[in-house]
């Protein structure tokens, strides 16, 4: 029989040979973290610039087309509140994504979405952080008057949202 030393010894090297494994894991992550910074650093500095020769070689209308540059590339993370006549492409292209769905839906007369439902229409792996990322979505969207949740974790569209069937104007 072991002494419970022993096995004190074991369960604390395990415990070690794990912290080392996440740490490993942090490292190579944060790696990757870095890589992706720096790229999205140079792809802002590239789209400023274009905006610069845009508006130096073509006065207004380059002015026009570096703001169209400029709010094309700038992520829409605020989800307005809904009212009649806004249109969805105030939002981001993943709230865009799932009224959409949800508006397939309606059409189809499918009833509702669950977020899981939704990670499999959007091909995403079926995994607890993509689930909850587009939950957190979704009662984003209910919060905001776009979507309801009439049953716990069952998305559908509002029906004045649903009426306007992709809500641009």
């Amino acid at each position: 029989m072991p002494s419970v030393v022993g096995l004190l010894e074991q369960h604390e090297l395990s415990a070690r040979r794990r912290v080392e494994e996440l740490r490993e894991e942090a490292d190579r992550i944060q790696a990757e973290l870095s890589v992706a910074e720096q790229e999205w650093k140079e792809w802002a500095i590239a789209r400023s610039r274009v905006g610069a020769v845009l508006v130096a070689e073509n006065g207004d209308a380059g002015v026009e087309a570096a703001r169209e540059l400029r709010d094309a590339a700038k992520p829409k993370t605020q989800v307005p509140v809904w009212r009649e006549g806004l249109a969805w492409s105030v939002l981001s292209v993943d709230y865009q994504r799932i009224l959409q769905a949800l508006a397939d839906r309606h059409r189809l007369h499918q009833g509702p979405l669950t977020c899981q439902e939704m990670a499999v229409v959007f091909g995403m792996d079926v995994v607890p952080a993509k689930v909850e990322a587009l939950r957190s979505k979704a009662k984003r969207l209910v919060a905001r008057g776009w979507l309801t949740e009439r049953q716990p974790g069952q998305f559908t569209l509002v029906d004045a949202v649903a009426s306007r069937s992709g809500g641009d104007s």
